[in-house]
C-alpha cells in the first residue's frame, strides 16, 4: 500500500505543478494578483507529495519490501540500515526522486522566503521552476518510475553495489544534487527577467544567496565525492578527470563566474546581460551532467543508468531546456539597459578577468570531456581524452586567476591605480618568496611549476589576510580598534576572506600532494618491511574477519617514524557474496599535515589467477601479498580547504542584507544598447 501512495503522490505533483507552471505565469502576463498569487501555495504544495512519495521510498527500502523492483534491484535483507536509507538514492530511479524532491524545495523556499520580491517575477520565477519540475517528473513517471511492483517478490534482493556502501555516499550525492539542482532557481530568475525585460541591481540581490547556497552545496558535494573515492577506491588519488567528475565540476566553475559576476551587477549594475548568460549556462551544465550519467553513454561507478530511452527522454528535455533559453537570451539580451562604466583596471576589471579564465577553464574541460563522445557517435574512433590533456590545458588557466585572485581584492572599484595595487603586495610577496624558499630546502626535488604552485598559495593566503586587514583599518587604527571594526564587518566580508583563503589552502594540498607524492608497490611477505618518506612500515599479518554483510581479508601492518611510536594500519580486502564484488579498503593515518595510505591487493597466487576471490581467503599465512604504500604530503587540505570554501559561502549567505532589504527595484524600460 505504501508504494502505491508513493505513485499517487508523483502523479499529484505532476499535476500540481503542470497548475504551478501555466495558471502563476499567465496571471503575471495578464497583470492578474490572484493568478499569480497561486504560485506560491502551489510550490508548498508539490514539495509535500514529492516528501511524501519519498518518504514512500524510503520506507519500502527501510523494510525491504522485494515487492518494490526498485528494492530488488538495490538492496539486501543484510545491508545495514544506513545503506538501506542511502541505497534510496544510489540508483537512477531513487536518484531522479531525489532530484526533483530538491527541485521541489528550492521552489518552496522561494515562495516562503520571496517576500520582498515583486509579485510578477516571483511568479514567472516559479512558474519556470515548475516546467523544469514538469519535465523530470514525467521523466520518472513514465521511464523510470521507482515504485513499479513485482507479481511474484524474491525472498532477497541483488544488493546495492559495494562501493556505495559507504558512509560518504550518506552524504556525497544529497550535497551534489543541492548544488546542481539549486542552480536552477537561479536559472528561473534568470528567465524571469528575460521575460520580464528587466534586469537591475535589485534582481542581482535576490539572486546572490541563491547563487551561494547553490554553490556552497555543490563545492560540499564534489569534495566529499573526491575524498570518498581517495579512501574507499583504494587508487590513493582524489581526482582523476573523469567525465562523471567533470560533469560537476564544469557547472561548479561557471558557477563561481556567476558569482563574482553577480557581485558587479548589484554593485555597479554593469555585467548584466553576462550574468544572465552565466545563470543559464551553469543550469545548462547541470542538465548537460544529468544527461552524460543518465544517458548511457558513459560506463562509471558514478552513473546510474544505461537505457538509451531514458537517455534520449533527457536529452529532449535538455534541448528544450537549453535551446529555448538561449533563443529567449538571444532574443531580449540585446533589449536590456546597460549599466555603469568601468576602467579595465578596476575591482570590476580584475573579476571580468576573472569570469573570462573561468569561463575558458570551463570550455577546456568541456571540450576535454565530451569530444571523445561526440567523435565516437559520429563513427569516428575510440579516443581517450586523460590527465595530461586537462593538465596542459587546465592548469596554465589558473595560474593567471589565482593571481588575479591575489590582486583583485585591492584594487578601487571603477578606477585604480595598478602600482599602488602592486606596491600593497609586498607582504603577500615576501610570503610567497619565504614559501617558495622553504620547500627549496627542506622539500625533495620537483619540477619547477610546483614551486611556483606553492609560492602562489602563499601570496593568495597573505593577500586575503592583507584586504581583510585593510578593511579592518590595521594600518590606520590602534589594535584594539581593529580588531573592534573587524567583528563590525558585513558576514558578506567575512564569507568572502574566508572563501579565498579556503582556495589557497586547497591550492597548496593540490600542488604540494601532486609534486611531493612518494609511492612504493611491492610483494611483501609477514615480516617484511618497506622503507618510505621518512617511515618504515612492517608487514605482520594476515586475518579473515567477517562483516554484516561481508567477508574480509584483513591485514595489520605496524608503522614507525624514526624513534618514534608505533602505530598500526590494517587495510582489507572485502568479499560480497550478494554481488560477487570484490573491494579494497585502504588503511590512512593522517597527521593534517600528510596522509600515510596503505593498501592491499591479491596475494601472489590470487594474481596468478586472475584476481580469484577464493585465494582472499585460502592464501596460506606466508603468501606474499601486493602491497602499495604511499605518502601524500598536505593531501588533506585540498578537503580542508574546499570546506573552508564552502563556510566561507555559508557566512555570506548568513548577512542580512542578502536576505532582507533588497534594494528597490528601477523602473527601467527596455531598450536597444550595445550588448555588454
Amino acid at each position: 500500500m505504501i508504494p502505491e501512495i508513493g505513485h499517487l503522490a508523483l502523479l499529484l505533483a505532476l499535476a500540481t505543478a503542470c497548475l504551478q507552471a501555466s495558471v502563476p505565469l499567465l496571471g503575471a502576463q495578464r497583470g492578474d494578483p490572484r493568478a499569480m498569487a497561486l504560485a506560491a501555495p502551489a510550490a508548498h504544495a508539490q514539495l509535500v507529495l514529492i516528501v511524501i512519495a519519498f518518504a514512500s521510498l524510503t520506507w519500502s527500502y527501510v523494510t525491504s519490501d522485494f515487492s518494490v523492483f526498485n528494492v530488488v534491484q538495490n538492496s539486501h535483507t543484510m545491508k545495514p540500515l544506513l545503506y538501506k536509507i542511502t541505497g534510496v538514492w544510489g540508483n537512477h530511479e531513487g536518484s531522479l526522486l531525489l532530484w526533483v524532491l530538491i527541485l521541489a524545495l528550492f521552489g518552496s523556499a522561494v515562495a516562503a522566503f520571496g517576500r520582498h520580491l515583486p509579485p510578477s517575477l516571483k511568479a514567472r520565477a516559479l512558474a519556470v521552476q515548475a516546467m523544469i519540475a514538469v519535465a523530470f517528473l514525467a521523466l520518472m513517471i513514465f521511464t523510470s518510475n521507482p515504485f513499479l511492483r513485482l507479481d511474484q517478490p524474491p525472498a532477497e534482493g541483488r544488493d546495492l553495489n559495494p562501493v556505495l556502501q559507504d558512509p560518504g555516499l550518506a552524504f556525497h550525492p544529497p550535497f551534489l544534487y543541492l548544488g546542481y539542482v539549486g542552480f536552477s532557481i537561479v536559472f528561473s530568475f534568470a528567465i524571469a527577467a528575460l521575460i520580464e525585460g528587466r534586469v537591475d541591481a535589485a534582481w542581482a540581490r535576490w539572486v546572490r544567496p541563491w547563487t551561494l547556497a547553490a554553490w556552497a552545496s555543490l563545492t560540499m558535494g564534489i569534495a566529499l565525492g573526491s575524498w570518498w573515492a581517495y579512501y574507499e577506491l583504494g587508487w590513493g588519488g582524489w581526482w582523476f578527470w573523469d567525465p562523471v567528475e567533470n560533469a560537476s565540476f564544469m557547472p561548479w566553475l561557471i558557477g563561481t563566474a556567476l558569482l563574482h559576476s553577480a557581485v558587479v551587477a548589484e554593485k555597479r549594475d554593469a555585467l548584466k546581460t553576462w550574468t544572465i548568460l552565466l545563470a543559464i549556462l551553469a543550469f545548462a551544465l547541470s542538465l548537460i551532467g544529468t544527461f552524460l550519467v543518465r544517458s548511457g553513454v558513459l560506463t562509471s561507478v558514478h552513473s546510474f543508468a544505461t537505457d538509451p530511452t531514458r537517455g534520449a527522454f533527457i536529452l529532449v528535455i535538455l534541448v528544450i531546456a537549453i535551446g529555448g533559453s538561449l533563443a529567449l537570451y538571444a532574443w531580449r539580451a540585446p533589449t536590456l539597459k546597460t549599466g555603469g562604466l568601468f576602467a579595465p583596471v578596476s575591482r570590476e576589471g580584475a573579476l571580468v578577468l576573472n569570469n573570462l579564465l573561468l569561463a575558458t577553464s570551463c570550455a577546456t574541460v568541456f571540450i576535454g570531456t565530451l569530444y571523445p563522445l561526440f567523435l565516437e557517435g559520429l563513427g569516428g574512433a575510440k579516443v581517450s581524452v586523460g590527465p595530461p590533456f586537462f593538465n596542459a590545458t587546465f592548469v596554465p588557466l589558473m595560474v593567471p586567476l589565482l593571481g588575479a585572485m591575489a590582486v583583485g581584492p585591492l584594487l578601487a572599484w571603477k578606477r585604480a591605480n595598478l602600482g599602488a595595487a602592486l606596491r600593497k603586495l609586498w607582504l603577500p610577496a615576501s610570503a610567497a618568496l619565504a614559501a617558495m624558499l622553504f620547500a627549496l630546502v627542506f622539500a625533495s626535488p620537483a619540477p619547477l611549476l610546483a614551486y611556483a604552485g606553492v609560492a602562489i598559495a602563499a601570496m593568495l593566503a597573505a593577500s586575503t589576510l592583507l584586504e581583510f586587514a585593510a578593511r579592518a583599518g590595521a594600518f590606520k587604527r590602534g589594535d584594539v580598534g581593529a580588531f573592534r571594526r573587524a567583528f563590525n564587518l558585513p558576514r558578506a566580508t567575512w564569507g568572502t576572506t574566508i572563501a579565498h583563503f579556503g582556495v589557497a589552502v586547497c591550492v597548496a594540498g593540490i600542488v604540494v600532494s601532486s609534486a611531493w607524492q612518494s609511492e612504493v608497490i611491492r610483494q611483501l611477505k609477514p615480516g617484511e618491511s618497506i622503507d618510505i618518506a621518512g617511515w618504515r612500515i612492517t608487514f605482520m599479518s594476515t586475518a579473515l574477519t567477517q562483516g554484516p554483510n561481508y567477508a574480509a581479508r584483513r591485514a595489520l601492518f605496524e608503522a614507525r617514524a624514526g624513534s618514534g611510536a608505533a602505530i598500526t594500519l590494517q587495510p582489507a580486502k572485502r568479499y560480497y557474496p550478494s554481488t560477487g564484488a570484490v573491494t579494497t579498503e585502504a588503511a590512512i593515518r593522517t597527521s593534517g599535515f600528510g596522509d600515510l595510505y596503505v593498501t592491499i591487493s591479491d596475494p601472489s597466487e590470487g594474481a596468478a589467477q586472475g584476481g580469484n576471490p577464493r585465494f582472499l581467503f585460502e592464501a596460506p599465512a606466508d603468501a606474499a601479498w601486493a602491497v602499495r604504500i604511499t605518502y601524500n604530503p598536505l593531501v588533506p587540505w585540498i578537503w580542508i580547504g574546499a570546506g573552508i570554501m564552502a563556510l566561507g559561502a555559508a557566512v555570506s549567505l548568513s548577512d542580512r542584507r542578502l536576505r532582507v532589504g533588497a534594494p528597490s527595484r528601477a523602473r527601467i524600460a527596455a531598450q536597444p544598447s550595445p550588448a555588454e
